[in-house]
């Protein structure tokens, strides 16, 4: 009961260290982490319908680490970043978090990677929002797709995003409905020098960091250009 107890607390604390201040190294961890997940979740035979997608997409967010807990109380908290797509390429990244509670029959423990591919403007509207909660949008439609990657073109066809996602663990009564995506404004303050609001950098492609650039020439190799 004890360790059930201290699962509890920390599926609880999640939301928060996903809002917590950062150091400067935060935000290029981030990026890095998601130039690897986007690397390791579009690579090989089975993903060839994401590709498909990532290539027709108007943006992409990537949140590499999602991490879920609970015990009848659960709790998820992560980071997240997002770059959208022009004539001339990927834009340099905005930093989300990832945050959500839950209540009911749940139990164990999950480490998740997810990407979000955006395949119209209303998802990327709805995504560039200060605050976007998954579930309470109805016009805003979107298919998950789990490990089993291959088929999910069939699923998206009217789909605004298509999620995607891979998991380490075991977790009963795991959903994105509920899940808030928060903008923070501070890391992109933090990544780029000066401050950056979202739609700046994602729609405007303003703002630059050499160090997003493996993460842009990724998103660039698997979408064809």
């Amino acid at each position: 009961m004890k360790r059930f107890l201290v699962l509890a607390m920390l599926a609880l604390s999640l939301p928060i260290a996903a809002c917590a201040g950062s150091s400067p190294t935060d935000q290029q961890t981030l990026v890095d982490r998601a130039t690897l997940t986007v690397q390791e979740m579009l690579s090989g035979d089975s993903s060839s319908d994401a590709r498909s997608l990532l290539r027709r997409a108007k943006g992409v967010m990537v949140c590499p680490q999602i991490f879920k807990a609970g015990f009848f109380i659960g709790g998820s908290g992560g980071g997240c970043i997002m770059s959208g797509r022009n004539d001339q390429g990927w834009s340099n990244p905005a930093f989300y978090g990832l945050a959500s509670g839950s209540f009911g029959f749940q139990f164990g423990v999950q480490d998740a990677q997810v990407i979000f591919i955006v395949l119209t403007e209303k998802g990327l509207q709805a995504l560039l929002d200060s605050q976007f909660k998954f579930g309470a949008d109805a016009s805003v439609a979107v298919a998950t797709v789990g490990a089993g990657i291959a088929g999910s073109t069939t699923a998206a066809l009217q789909a605004d995003i298509v999620a995607y996602s891979t998991t380490r663990g075991l977790f009963a009564g795991v959903s994105l409905d509920g899940s808030l995506i928060s903008t923070r404004s501070d890391w992109n303050a933090a990544y780029y020098g000066q401050p950056m609001a979202a739609q700046q950098l994602v729609i405007g492609h303003d703002g630059n960091n050499p160090g997003a650039a493996p993460l842009r020439e990724m998103l660039g190799r698997f979408s064809g250009g």
